[in-house]
């Protein structure tokens, strides 16, 4: 009988097993997964996959290469190429310019053409390769020029970078703007803007010394990792976290930012931490009256009479001596 039952518990469980297998419904493919795939294509001779497109020509030549499309499903797919500018978001992200008509590439972007292949139909399980060209026109300022080769299709997009090199002279300059101090305590953040003066992009790294009035403090740890690419001409506004800051004190922050190439920039802002509540206006208070009565007495200080001779006390003069008479001097008469 124990071994019945236990056949009978088993067979109940793989029923269950079984009931529960059968309604669970498929599992629907990913969403954001398009099925084809964009990338620069490869030659034979060519044994690594290359991430993006690098282009270098001077002004007036015409660059060429190959994007390859990768259809991995069973149905024909219509993909549609494009051009477009790469430029930075306020944040530091790496955008693209959209394809709506009159808001579009401006910059090298407008330069990619894919000539009558604007639209290919790619079979089910190929690999189409379509050659493009990039025409840099003769009045094209050196530099890095940044842009992108987009592929489209049913609502799903693919942007493969495309680094554009115009020959030239080349310049790495930035300038850091606006630093200050956001926030207290574990949840301070210190906040500046980045603009990138040369035509070169760069990837910045940021330094940054701190000093309290009161206290001790120690600097915010390096920069952030990855860092951004800061192309060329454009602004961003960063922030950097700093877990250590004080909640009571008056901060000096000095940030140091370098880029390969010898650029360097350096700005400094200050900011008092005062926690919100009685504490804290109880505290900012005491910094208050603090410094008012330093720079109080460094007045009364700075004004008391230097001491001198004394003075002769009242009466006439002594017997035997002199009063020196007064003597006016004007500048130029003759004495």
């Amino acid at each position: 009988m124990p071994v019945l039952h236990t056949l009978r518990r088993a067979a109940v469980v793989l029923l269950l097993a079984a009931a529960t297998l059968h309604a669970a419904p498929a599992r629907p493919a990913a969403a954001d997964e398009p099925g084809w795939t964009a990338e620069p294509a490869t030659g034979a001779a060519q044994t690594t996959v290359r991430p993006y497109f690098y282009l270098a020509g001077d002004p007036g030549t015409v660059l060429e290469d190959r994007l390859a499309l990768v259809n991995t499903t069973g149905q024909e797919r219509t993909i549609t190429l494009r051009g477009a500018d790469a430029y930075n978001t306020a944040d530091g992200a790496l955008a693209v310019s959209p394809a709506t008509p009159g808001t579009g590439a401006a910059g090298a972007g407008s330069w990619i053409s894919f000539g009558a292949a604007t639209t290919v139909k790619v079979p089910p399980r190929t690999r189409a390769v379509v050659p493009f060209t990039l025409t840099v026109p003769p009045s094209s300022p050196p530099g890095d020029h940044p842009a992108a080769v987009i592929a489209t299709e049913g609502g799903h997009e693919v942007g493969v970078r495309v680094h554009l090199r115009v020959g030239g002279p080349t310049l790495a300059a930035l300038t850091v703007e606006d630093v200050a101090v956001r926030g207290r305590g574990a949840a301070a953040v210190i906040a500046y803007t980045l603009v990138n003066r040369g035509n070169v992009a760069l990837t910045p790294e940021p330094r940054i010394h701190a000093e309290a009035l009161i206290g001790e403090v120690s600097d915010p740890p390096p920069g952030r990792t990855p860092p951004i690419e800061l192309l060329p001409g454009r602004r961003v506004e960063l922030t950097e976290p700093w877990p250590g800051a004080p909640d009571l004190d008056r901060v000096r922050v000095t940030l140091t930012v370098t880029a390969p190439g010898g650029a360097r920039a350096t700005a400094t802002g200050a900011h008092w931490l005062v926690p919100w509540g009685p504490v804290g206006w109880a505290g900012g208070g005491l910094l208050g009256l603090g410094a008012t009565t330093a720079v109080a007495l460094y007045l009364v200080r700075g004004r008391r009479p230097e001491p001198g001779p004394a003075a002769a006390p009242d009466g006439p003069p002594a017997a035997g001596s002199t009063t020196p008479a007064p003597h006016h001097e004007l500048t130029g008469a003759a004495r």
